[in-house]
């Protein structure tokens, strides 16, 4: 891995930038980074609802976030090579813009066939926002600065997975699942406003790639060829792939293994969200005192530890809140490497960064496709078997790790 930039060399692309992140632009880029969760998780106390309305089963329904997260991921290779071309503000809020109507489609389905469609228009559209904002983070700072705003980010955004499904249950209080939909399009209005008001472009003209095919393809697979970002993406996905198999899974572990209702989704998530805060926390804490790599082989032991545990627990007491006590210590550790990791990446590609971005969400997000429409359903019969699951990940999202370590040594 290429050395972080050094502080001098931070505003690459708002040279008058404040070299501090102000609590307005913090606030914005956490915004965009939590349209994902909002969209995932808000809709999952309304899942009853649509299966009712639809006469769809629990395998149907899993796909509403799985065929979402497969548009989103498809879609993720181009937001970030567009932004290098045509700058960082017209493809964040067009894509803005393109979700916000996709929400209105969903929320207007008539059927079940309608409702997928309208879920992989607002795939291809979410990730501008919410891929390109990370890019836009490295653009403006480098070093301890960027890790710090990066774990605030995070810390924020780790908040809409708790409050997402609450805020759905209570929209069901007082109307169909279909306001569900009107309230994501309404914060994708508010966010497309924050990020035309608040935020700088952070690609200037002189920077910007040529808009060709050849160039796009070429900056992507010049990233996807890199052995170091390679070991680094796969790292990263199989990280968070082992706390992202409860999120996904929700409303199997909520409903039919904990036996709770629409408005306990809470019970999961804010155990889980307050380890990734805890863990976002620490990471701002420590940025710039503790060496980032040293930070991450510590946060891997963690993890490991607390996957041992959650299948344990699942083993022996898999009732609450046992069975939520493994899935938050887990949110600690992704709350320290998920953006050293994420700042890693970008900084081996220091001039294709949008690109790097999107080969980055791309390999995540294939693969949480894969976990939230195949493996969640096979792997969530009871607890344990989730808890075994999560484990192999966990294992795997470390050994790379070390493998990438390693690497580094002998270069």
């Amino acid at each position: 891995m290429t050395s972080p930039a050094p502080e001098s060399a931070a505003q690459t692309g708002a040279t008058a930038y404040p070299r501090r992140a102000t609590l307005l632009v913090t606030s914005t880029l956490a915004a965009l980074a939590m349209i994902g969760p909002f969209t995932i998780d808000t809709i999952f106390p309304g899942f009853e609802a649509i299966g009712r309305d639809f006469d769809a089963d629990t395998a149907a329904l899993q796909q509403i976030t799985s065929i979402y997260l497969l548009s989103f991921a498809v879609m993720s290779i181009f937001h970030g090579p567009l932004s290098d071309a045509l700058g960082r503000k017209p493809v964040m809020i067009g894509g803005l813009i393109g979700y916000v109507v996709a929400s209105v489609a969903c929320a207007l389905a008539p059927t079940l066939g309608f409702l997928l469609a309208a879920r992989v228009a607002q795939g291809l559209f979410a990730g501008a926002a919410t891929i390109v904002s990370r890019a836009v983070i490295r653009d403006l700072f480098s070093g301890a600065e960027a890790q710090r705003l990066m774990a605030r980010v995070m810390m924020i955004f780790a908040i809409a997975p708790a409050i997402a499904p609450v805020i759905g249950g209570e929209i069901l209080r007082f109307g169909p699942w279909h306001w569900i939909f009107w309230f994501v399009a309404a914060y994708g209005i508010g966010a497309a406003v924050l990020t035309a008001v608040v935020l700088p472009e952070t690609q200037p003209q002189e920077r910007r790639t040529p808009l060709r095919v050849g160039a796009v393809v070429g900056s992507l697979w010049q990233v996807a060829r890199s052995g170091r970002f390679e070991r680094l993406a796969f790292s990263s996905a199989f990280v968070f792939a082992a706390y992202f198999l409860y999120v996904v899974s929700a409303p199997i572990v909520v409903v039919d293994l904990l036996g709770k209702g629409e408005q306990d989704f809470w019970m999961l998530f804010v155990p889980m969200i307050g380890g990734m805060v805890t863990g976002s926390l620490l990471t701002n804490r420590f940025a710039g005192r503790v060496d980032s790599n040293r930070m991450v082989d510590l946060t891997m032991a963690g993890l490991l530890a607390a996957a041992a545990l959650n299948v344990l627990l699942c083993a022996v007491a898999p009732t609450l809140p046992w069975a939520v006590l493994g899935p938050a210590a887990m949110g600690i550790a992704i709350g320290v490497a998920f953006p050293v990791q994420q700042l890693a990446m970008l900084d081996l590609f220091p001039e294709a960064r949008g690109a790097a971005a999107s080969m980055a969400s791309f390999a995540a997000l294939v693969f949480n496709a894969l976990l939230a429409g195949v493996i969640s359903p096979l792997v969530t019969g009871s607890l344990l078997t989730a808890a075994l699951t999560s484990a192999l990940f966990a294992a795997l999202g470390a050994g790379l790790w070390l493998w990438h370590r390693r690497a580094l040594k002998l270069d």
